[in-house]
């Protein structure tokens, strides 16, 4: 299998700048030939140097609908290369990429212009959405200025939990996550989360249980009991709307609770609960966990599900 590295972003956000950069340090000069594929004409192009310097030969695919994997095997066939890497076009529909079936997508990284990401979001969503959801990096440059990329952030969290989020300026990484971005107080015991609060908890708990490791937490989520999991444990969670209402998703931990035989899918619950940090299975790694103090049954909260657009929930 051929790996395959993606990149992907809207035209000009800084996909070439990243490939220059990647393709020219040593850890990724190995023997054998790169091919790059690019997919839309920006400001910056690939110099020529560069690309006989790296053993790279670069192919231009100029509309979606050649985008095809019968014209990608006939690139392999010409080139036979090494490793692939594919610069793909912003407004092109990521769902609707497919490749051969001797080529692995290695990796996905997602490249945002910050000064420009909120227009994108608010009139382009599910086009971002679609080339951020399995994005393994996404990349935020030309952050100079942009005092709110904490907000940022939770935008992009909401639609992938998982990836990995960089902020950059011109002098480097910039740190986002503050306590005092958070819509609830830290020191309170318990941490009490309303609609919005719950779903912020468990974004800022997933990259940083440190911070709640040991304290208490209540809110109301809706039972949810996995087959897989073992006696005494289930899932208090919300459904949240990640970007659009077709495109919805349950945010829950795993909570040990010793009389979870009592409870129903579906219940809502009022929960009360300390946090640890734990190796779960489920979560293929360590990752916080709930241990129950009380757990009663309850009422729908007034918004039932979380939308990561409106932090007056």
């Amino acid at each position: 299998m051929k790996p395959v590295y993606i990149i992907n972003g809207f035209l000009d956000s800084g996909k070439t700048d990243f490939f220059r950069y990647t393709i020219n340090q040593p850890y990724f000069r190995t023997r054998g030939k790169t091919l790059l594929i690019v997919c839309e004409e920006g400001e910056n192009e690939y110099e020529e140097a560069l690309l006989k310097s790296t053993n790279t030969v670069i192919e231009m695919i100029e509309d979606e609908e050649d985008f095809t994997p019968d014209a990608l095997i006939a690139l392999d066939a010409k080139y036979n290369p090494e490793r692939i890497l594919i610069e793909y076009n912003g407004m092109w529909n990521f769902k609707n990429m497919r490749l051969p079936i001797m080529w692995k997508l290695e990796q996905q990284i997602t490249v945002i212009d910050a000064s420009s990401f909120e227009l994108y979001f608010s009139n382009m969503k599910s086009l971002l959405a679609e080339q951020l959801r399995n994005s393994d990096l996404i990349l935020f440059n030309r952050c100079d200025g942009i005092e709110d990329l904490a907000s940022y952030k939770r935008n992009v969290k909401a639609i992938n939990q998982k990836a990995d989020i960089i902020f950059e300026d011109r002098n480097g990484e910039v740190d986002v996550t503050l306590d005092e971005d958070l819509p609830f107080d830290l020191n309170s015991d318990p941490i009490e989360l309303n609609n919005y609060g719950y779903g912020m908890f468990y974004l800022d708990g997933l990259e940083h249980v440190d911070r709640y490791e040991g304290k208490n937490v209540k809110f109301k989520g809706m039972v949810l009991i996995p087959p897989e999991f073992p006696k005494g444990r289930f899932v208090p969670g919300r459904m949240a709307m990640t970007c659009c209402a077709e495109d919805m998703q349950f945010l829950g931990f795993a909570c040990d609770y010793d009389k979870t035989d009592e409870l129903q899918e579906k219940d809502w619950v009022l929960v009360t609960a300390k946090v640890v940090k734990e190796f779960v299975p489920e979560y293929n790694g360590e990752g916080p966990v709930l241990k129950a103090i009380s757990v009663e049954k309850t009422t729908a909260p007034e918004y039932p599900v979380i939308d990561f657009s409106n932090p007056q929930q």
